[in-house]
């Protein structure tokens, strides 16, 4: 009869351990689908475009350079001279269709205005000091200043026709 009742007493505490209390556990179900959690809603935030992608027609930028309407056609000759200024002065830092020390002008003319290049080219130095975009610009490649070729007038002008070739 001890033993019998050994057994019931240890049978019952296993009973009662094995029941962990009140608490009940909650089941889950498998599945294929992702679980989305309240933290990730939160944590997830919109993606930024970052400064030589963004499209700013309307900042003119910091410079000489107020006002500059461009002609609906392109002067050849212009833009030949421009591409010779490039290849001399700016193939150091940039490439035409790539991303390099600087970014690359193709297509610049479609996400800047035209003040705001010639600005940049003719007085790069004031513009990432004053200008915002010229500093996220500056942000996103490394810490790397234009370097001021000290062109003229004529011969940014020559650079902004040649961008506007380029595609």
């Amino acid at each position: 009869m001890k033993a019998t009742l050994k057994l019931m007493t240890l049978l019952f505490a296993a009973l009662v351990l094995s029941c962990g209390g009140k608490e009940e556990k909650k089941e889950e179900k498998f599945s294929y689908e992702k679980k989305s959690t309240k933290t990730e809603a939160v944590t997830k935030k919109e993606e930024k475009v970052p400064a030589s992608k963004r499209i700013d027609l309307a900042t003119k930028g910091v410079g000489p350079i107020t006002s500059l309407e461009l002609p609906a056609d392109i002067d050849q000759a212009m833009a030949a001279q421009g591409e010779e200024v490039f290849k001399k002065m700016c193939t150091a830092c940039h490439r035409a269709d790539k991303k390099f020390i600087g970014p690359a002008p193709t297509g610049i003319t479609e996400r800047r205005s035209p003040e705001w290049i010639m600005n940049m080219i003719l007085n790069p130095e004031e513009m990432v000091q004053k200008d915002a975009l010229a500093k996220e610009l500056l942000i996103e490649f490394n810490g790397s200043p234009m370097a001021n070729q000290n062109l003229t007038e004529e011969e940014a002008r020559s650079v902004l026709e040649y961008f506007r070739t380029l595609k």
